[in-house]
């Protein structure tokens, strides 16, 4: 399939998706969005791929934070949508995928680009990343998903300062916060990302669709995440890459998974 905004690739497994608007430090319009939704439903029904990485293009920018002269104009109502409609089409969406999504943050994260960097599973940084939500300079709140997952993350207190003061942090500081799983040199970056992605992809992708389901249930308001545990747990029990992955160990082999 033919993008505009984007790059996809895939390799061994995973699938690169790089945003590719380095003149708008890849800041993130309506259609980039409908891209990136596109490319993530198609990797997420795609049995060829196991684990997904998400990069922007060049090495000033991850995504700069959304296109705001798309909605410098709206209205109350056309606000609400916008934010509703990006929920769902790839914030939401990223965090509820079967298969895991790492972040590879080359340079800045700010705004939408940060909620994006949030949504995903996992984050490695370059040691020049530069991270915020700078919505409140322009008198309104991070619209997908900041104000939840940046404290669900870093925890309330650090939250409410960056988003209030909207402060950006370095690559170490969001490591040393546990914004960040890792940070690398930019070179690093990218073979970072998928030596990770590999380790991912040999694993079983039934029980690795149940792990994030399990984690995410925990951070639903009104669901139980041990009780989901539970249910995941038995699930696996039914499943053939559990026979697999008995059957290799007491034959003391290497599984080999379907995702089945």
């Amino acid at each position: 399939m033919a993008y505009e905004n984007i790059l996809v690739t895939t390799e061994h497994a995973v699938m690169t998706i790089t945003i590719n608007r380095p003149t708008q430090l890849n800041a993130l319009n309506s259609s980039t969005i409908q891209e990136l939704n596109k490319a993530l439903a198609l990797a997420d029904i795609n049995n060829e791929v196991r684990v997904i990485v998400i990069t922007g293009s060049g090495e000033k920018a991850f995504v700069a934070g959304a296109d705001i002269k798309e909605f410098a104009d709206f209205s109350v109502e056309q606000g609400r949508l916008l934010s509703a409609l990006g929920h769902k089409l790839l914030f939401d969406f990223v965090e509820n995928m079967s298969k895991p999504v790492i972040a590879a943050v080359n340079g800045f994260a700010l705004g939408g680009g940060l909620e994006l960097a949030m949504s995903c599973h996992m984050r490695i940084a370059s040691d020049n990343a530069k991270m915020g939500l700078p919505e409140v300079t322009l008198g309104v709140i991070p619209g997908y998903g900041g104000t939840q997952r940046l404290a669900q993350l870093v925890g309330k207190g650090k939250a409410m300062e960056m988003i209030t003061s909207a402060a950006m942090i370095t690559a170490t500081e969001a490591q040393e916060w546990g914004l960040v799983n890792k940070v690398v040199a930019q070179a690093e970056l990218l073979a970072t990302a998928m030596e990770l992605a590999q380790r991912i992809a040999k694993n079983s992708p039934t029980a690795i669709s149940a792990a994030i389901r399990s984690v995410n249930a925990g951070y639903k308001p009104g669901v139980n995440g041990f009780n989901e545990e539970i249910r995941e747990f038995g699930r696996c029990f039914g499943t053939a890459d559990f026979r697999e992955g008995t059957t290799a160990f007491l034959e003391k082999r290497k599984p080999v998974f379907e995702g089945k």
